[in-house]
Formats: C-alpha cells, sequence, structure tokens
C-alpha cells in the first residue's frame, strides 16, 4: 500500500519533470482552454509510460518546488471526461493528500494515470487542439507528435523504485490517526475505523441528531493509510455508514428560496474494502434538483443580474444587497437547474467580482460551480 504523501515527496526529489510525471500550480476544468491543456498531459504521460504508472502533482510552485495546496477537489467523474476526449483513454485516478503544514482546506492533487498499452490521441476537437493529436513527453513538455510514433518502456524500473520507497508502515498510520484526532481536529467529534486489519478510516466533524439518523458539518474523511482525504467540505453535511467491509458517505446541499431551505442528497460515495488489501470507491449521484415558480426564479434571475453589474460598476450595495450577494451563487444554480440555460454562463461569468467580496461568499461560489460540475458529468 502506497502512501501518496510519500510518494509526492519522493516525486518531487527525484528530479524535475519528466516523461513520466509532472506539477502543475493549479489546473482549471472549468473552461475549455484549462480542459485542453489537462488532457494534452494525461494523453502524453500516458503514451510516454506504456508499462508504467505516470502522475501529476497539482498544488505545487513550478520553480522553487515548494507545496502551496489547491482547494479539495472531489470530482469522482474526471474520467468520464477524460474518456470523451480520448480515444485509448488510460484509468486516471485523483485524489487529494493531505499535507500537516497546510492550511485547513488545502491539499495537494494527485492525478494517477494507468495506461493500457495502446497509443492515446484526442477523439475530437478542444480548444486549439485538433481531434486525432497525438501527445509525448519530451522532457518536462508534452508536445504534439504529427509522425508514426514507436512507445518505448523507458522509466519502469524507475517508477517502481520511487513508489516502492513511498509504502506505508505502522509507525506511519499510527502517527496519522494520533495527528487527525489529537491534532487537526481536536475541537470536533473524532472517530475512527479498521478495516480488514488493513486500512484505517478517520472522521471528524460537528454532530447533529435528527430522529435515528447522524449527520455531519464541518466534514473531513481521511484514508490515513495513504493520506488522502475521501471528503472535505466546511458547508455540506454527511451522512456515514459503515459495515465491516463497506464505508458509506452521503453527501447533502443545502438549497432554497427566500429564507426557505432544506437538505436534498447529492451524491452517494461507497467504499468497499477486500481481503486482499485493495479497495474500490464508486460513486453515484442521488440528486433531484428543486423546482420552483418560475416567475419567482424569473425576479431572482434578473436581481441576481443586476447585482453582478453593480460589482462590475464598483457600486457600493445596500445591507440587503449584501445578504443576496451571500445567496447569488446558489440561485444562480437553481435558475439553472430550472431550465434558465444562460444562468450557469452568468454564475462562471461572476467568479472575478464574487471573489473581491470576501471568502463566505467565495466559497458559496466554489460550492455551486462544484454541484455544477457533478451534474453535468453524470
Amino acid at each position: 500500500m502506497i502512501n501518496k504523501r510519500l510518494l509526492i515527496k519522493n516525486l518531487l526529489a527525484h528530479n524535475d519533470e519528466s516523461s513520466f510525471y509532472d506539477k502543475k500550480r493549479q489546473i482549471d476544468l472549468g473552461n475549455k482552454e484549462g480542459k485542453a491543456k489537462f488532457l494534452k498531459h494525461i494523453c502524453a504521460l500516458s503514451n510516454s509510460n506504456p508499462k508504467n504508472n505516470s502522475y501529476m502533482v497539482i498544488g505545487v510552485e513550478d520553480e522553487t518546488n515548494e507545496i502551496r495546496g489547491v482547494d479539495f477537489f472531489d470530482d469522482s467523474k474526471l474520467q468520464n471526461l477524460v474518456n470523451a476526449y480520448l480515444t485509448h483513454a488510460p484509468l486516471i485516478m485523483y485524489e487529494n493528500v493531505a499535507f500537516p503544514h497546510l492550511e485547513e482546506g488545502k491539499v495537494v492533487g494527485l492525478v494517477t494515470i494507468r495506461p493500457n498499452g495502446k497509443i492515446t490521441s484526442l477523439r475530437k476537437n478542444i480548444w486549439k487542439y485538433w481531434g486525432g493529436s497525438i501527445f509525448l513527453r519530451d522532457g518536462s513538455i508534452s508536445m504534439p507528435k504529427d509522425f508514426d510514433i514507436v512507445i518505448e518502456d523507458v522509466n519502469s524500473e524507475i517508477v517502481q523504485a520511487i513508489e516502492n520507497k513511498a509504502k506505508n508502515n505502522i509507525e506511519l498510520t499510527l502517527d496519522g490517526v494520533i495527528d487527525f484526532i489529537n491534532h487537526r481536529h481536536n475541537d470536533l467529534d473524532s472517530h475512527y475505523k479498521v478495516f480488514k486489519e488493513l486500512f484505517v478510516v478517520c472522521w471528524a466533524g460537528i454532530t447533529k441528531r435528527v430522529k435515528d439518523k447522524t449527520y455531519y458539518s464541518r466534514v473531513d474523511i481521511e484514508l490515513i493509510n495513504e493520506q488522502v482525504r475521501l471528503f472535505y467540505s466546511a458547508l455540506d453535511e454527511v451522512s456515514i455508514s459503515y459495515t465491516n467491509d463497506v464505508f458509506t458517505i452521503i453527501e447533502y446541499v443545502h438549497l432554497g428560496l427566500n429564507d426557505q431551505f432544506k437538505y436534498y442528497p447529492l451524491e452517494e460515495v461507497t467504499i468497499t474494502f477486500k481481503e486482499n488489501g485493495y479497495y474500490n470507491i464508486d460513486s453515484q449521484l442521488i440528486f433531484e434538483p428543486p423546482r420552483f415558480n418560475k416567475k419567482t426564479l424569473h425576479h431572482i434571475y434578473n436581481s441576481n443580474n443586476a447585482l453582478v453589474e453593480k460589482l462590475k460598476n464598483k457600486t457600493s450595495l445596500s445591507a440587503s444587497e449584501k445578504k443576496d450577494l451571500q445567496h447569488l451563487p446558489a440561485t444562480y444554480l437553481i435558475c439553472y437547474l430550472n431550465d434558465f440555460s444562460e444562468a450557469k454562463k452568468k454564475l462562471l461569468e461572476s467568479k472575478p467580482y464574487l471573489k473581491q467580496m470576501g471568502e463566505n461568499v467565495y466559497q458559496s461560489f466554489k460550492e455551486s460551480v462544484r454541484i455544477l460540475r457533478k451534474v453535468k458529468y453524470n
């Protein structure tokens, strides 16, 4: 079992970027350019490493190797994006890896690319890259190749050595559990569960009992053996259940209008632990978008547009407008889910202005965009 925090450290210490790993300060999958660049690197890394894993580390300064971290990214449907745009797509997995020195909510993203032994190419046009394009790593750069290529296996031994150095041990596991419960979340209700005498899952949050069910807010869930965060949210609530073999998380989102809100189930994530030292993570979107009166939504949609215009023009806001601003991302989301097709575009265009209005408003924006992304990929 690989400790992903150690793996990242070993990758960064190995050398600069190479044909089997890439590092990024951040990635942006909210626009065509960001998606195209991400797909280009996935394609190049897969083609350059036909018989071993390759990696992309996200949240690291390019020149200094300083680990800065990025926001928790829980898009379990990223494979769908890769499958849609790449022929002979590799298997990819995005994991959120905890580092003790990062501020709360920040992690390092680790993308693992597992090739299928075939040449990967773009299936269709995206941004400035043409369908049919093939990319390879040339040192630290992903380059297009317009001629027949021969895939050579030159990195297997190096990657195997790096992965072996990152193997987990009892000391790292115990230190991880103690750090999670006694230091990182000593102000929250914390728990741990051991599965198959091997896997340790820790979770923490503020608990709330409703009838016979327990819900958690300010939730952090981590697979300690691999230093991988399975779930993190400062806003949403989740329910947690488990058996001897399975750990299940159901995430809820808080949506509504005019101070009348309720929780809607969004996604169910099931982690199944096996006797052979492996585990599977399956996710299922269970979201049923709430429906609201179209006349009311038209009024809210137009009010949101007017509010964004005020932000663009740097016009001062009244107390009631500042309150509406806090709910603006969620109400744009509700409009989009109720067939206001332009609401998504309006929401994304509001990003730079909402970012200037403080962390609470911007956090609301990020949560709404995350829900949009999940709905889209499903």
